[in-house]
């Protein structure tokens, strides 16, 4: 389906005023493929139909739509699996030594999603029972698609969606067949997770201050003033102690001054030591 520049202009600009993120040139592909159902059901004959329609003010739920439709929402469960394995060795173990005492365990996924990640760490966590019994984990997922908040709540997945990254055990172990090709999460793993709508580049959910945040493919569509927000909330949510892991293509290298590598985990970022406020002590 054809679309004009200005269209793209329009678009991208909305996009990025709305969450943050770019719709760069390489990725102006996801247009097409994005828009064109709305075009159908809404009986523009194109995408500059629509754009104009979106432009003119006159149908705010229409830009939300169109925003929720060129975001990109990829995701599934244990997504590079050897992440996640190095996250529960390396900065789940330390903290779970550093909160002991308390039992106390809070993690926050930055740009959840449709959950995958989530009722990942839920998996993880509940298949060492016995490892985590007394504890209080709280797993709070955010996302800026609220109609992707809303599917990760109900934790129904397509069949397709269940079997990628879940080995047969787990799926047959925690998940429920609804029929119709859709499986839902058994409640036990969902009453783990709070999902709820926010931005990366807003202030933190509650609790307020995290042991871990994961914040993974999400950093990638930003540009660099809105990353440096994003690390900024980011570190604001995290705890002194605490870690911070990012998707394989992302780095604080060069982006922002709030985080280090993690000099024992590579992989993971932990909070830069607190600058001396040589003003102040003057």
């Amino acid at each position: 389906m054809e679309i004009s520049s200005s269209s793209q202009r329009i678009l991208s600009s909305l996009l990025e005023a709305r969450t943050g993120q770019q719709l760069t040139f390489s990725r102006r592909w996801r247009i097409d493929s994005a828009l064109s159902s709305i075009v159908r059901e809404r009986g523009f004959e194109n995408i500059d139909q629509l754009v104009a329609r979106v432009v003119s003010g006159r149908d705010p739920a229409l830009a939300e739509h169109v925003i929720e439709a060129l975001l990109n929402n990829e995701t599934y469960f244990f997504r590079d699996r050897l992440p996640f394995e190095m996250l529960v060795s390396g900065a789940v173990r330390r903290v779970e030594k550093t909160r002991a005492r308390e039992k106390r365990l809070a993690i926050w996924c930055a740009g959840c999603s449709t959950g995958q990640e989530a009722y990942s760490l839920a998996m993880t966590f509940a298949e060492e029972k016995l490892r985590w019994q007394g504890w209080k984990i709280d797993i709070v997922d955010t996302d800026l698609s609220r109609i992707a908040i809303e599917r990760a709540r109900t934790g129904i997945y397509s069949q397709f969606e269940v079997q990628r990254g879940l080995a047969v055990m787990q799926m047959v172990r925690w998940f429920e067949e609804l029929g119709g090709g859709e499986w839902q999460i058994v409640p036990a793993l969902r009453e783990m997770v709070r999902f709820e709508p926010g931005n990366i580049t807003e202030p933190p959910p509650r609790p307020g201050t995290f042991d871990i945040v994961l914040c993974r493919n999400t950093l990638l569509y930003f540009s660099p003033e809105m990353k440096r927000l994003a690390f900024t909330r980011l570190a604001q949510g995290l705890a002194p102690d605490g870690a911070l892991m990012l998707g394989a293509g992302e780095t604080v290298i060069g982006q922002t001054d709030r985080f280090i590598s993690d000099p024992k985990h590579r992989g993971l970022y932990v909070p830069a030591p607190a600058r001396e406020d040589k003003t102040a002590a003057a």
